[in-house]
């Protein structure tokens, strides 16, 4: 695939609305783009499953990718009496990262309207309040109301409804980087598609299923499913992993723009399989491609689920993003570029007999 059609593919899925449990967007444009180059489906949950055209039957192993559709974003809760929108969490958002941004709320018809997140003026606040942190419990969002009547029965918005960032991607083409929204994990399933998409007409010898899976953000929950469906007998986990390059120490960095793919050793609930890194990282070596490895003190990914399944051998590979869980993330395009090109170089280097030894 061609820069122009890679950079067009991760606009789509970038500006499509799809936070946990509400992946329907997403889920569509990853159909729609599928359906020309495997065999594609999807499931109630909206988990969607890519299977290469060359699969068979017959064949004995399995490789799995994985990747989440899901992004993080809130929930309507309730309506205030003053028409203002009390909601919750979709995943981990630090409160003040939610202040004074402009958020889409998709009504009962369907449609995305505006709404801010409320700011209390520094001239009403007293120096406590200055001072306090913010809690998720002190912000609303105001889509212009005056009353809880108005926003329900005129704008059809009330308990339950789903609600993203209004944030539009951009490409910035003198940094070659891209900002938007959702790049956890609309980057890695775009490495995934693209991956895919160029590699539809290879001959290989094991089944290769890509499974973008649905409620990542929230417990893992699309890929308890996935893993289930496909059952791999390898798998590899592909995220937009936060990039520390920005506050970190040089020594210290393990996910920064513009170095490659990072391949995490650890995190909270994930180990890679030691023999699987080990060769994913002398395929990396071998083909020249920029790589980091990141030990992580935080954090969770779909590649735990998939590792405790049968304790097939599983490795994750990030794509580094700036400012991740927040209504703005940064992406390098060669990071994205070189992710693919590892992919590739992975699968190449992959046989049904060395699945086996793993």
């Amino acid at each position: 695939m061609d820069k122009k059609a890679a950079l067009k593919l991760i606009e789509s899925l970038s500006n499509a609305n799809g936070p946990s449990g509400y992946e329907d967007e997403v889920r569509d444009v990853v159909k729609q783009f599928g359906n020309g180059f495997a065999d594609v489906t999807s499931d109630p949950m909206n988990n969607v499953y890519l299977k290469h055209h060359g699969n068979s039957g017959r064949k004995e192993k399995t490789l799995m990718i994985d990747s989440h559709l899901d992004a993080v974003g809130l929930v309507v809760q309730a309506v205030k009496p003053n028409g203002t929108i009390k909601f919750v969490q979709l995943g981990r958002w630090v409160p003040a990262n939610l202040t004074a941004e402009k958020m889409r709320i998709r009504n009962r018809a369907g449609k995305w309207v505006t709404g801010l997140v409320a700011t209390k003026p520094p001239h009403f606040m007293t120096e406590a309040e200055k001072k306090a942190p913010i809690e998720n419990d002190h912000l609303v969002i105001d889509v212009g109301t005056n009353s809880a009547e108005e926003t329900k029965q005129q704008l059809l918005i009330d308990t339950g409804c789903p609600i993203v960032p209004d944030t539009q991607w951009e490409y910035w083409e003198q940094q070659d980087v891209m900002m938007g929204k959702a790049f956890d994990n609309r980057i890695g399933t775009s490495a995934l598609l693209t991956t895919m998409h160029d590699l539809a007409d290879e001959k290989l010898d094991y089944n290769l299923v890509g499974a973008v899976a649905a409620q990542e953000e929230v417990g893992l929950r699309g890929a308890e499913v996935t893993i289930k469906k496909v059952h791999p007998d390898i798998a590899i986990c592909l995220e937009g992993c936060p990039a520390d390059d920005t506050f970190t120490p040089e020594w210290l960095i393990q996910t920064g723009l513009k170095r490659g793919p990072m391949l995490r050793d650890m995190d909270t609930s994930f180990i890679a399989d030691p023999e699987f890194q080990a060769f994913t990282v002398a395929t990396a070596e071998g083909a020249g491609i920029p790589y980091t490895r990141a030990v992580r003190t935080g954090g969770g990914i779909d590649g735990a689920a998939l590792q405790q399944y049968q304790g097939i051998p599983t490795i994750c590979i990030g794509i580094p993003v700036r400012y991740e869980h927040t209504n703005y993330g940064i992406v390098a395009y060669s990071d994205f570029e070189n992710t693919v090109k590892l992919l590739k170089a992975l699968i190449a280097a992959l046989s049904a007999e060395k699945i086996a030894a793993f």
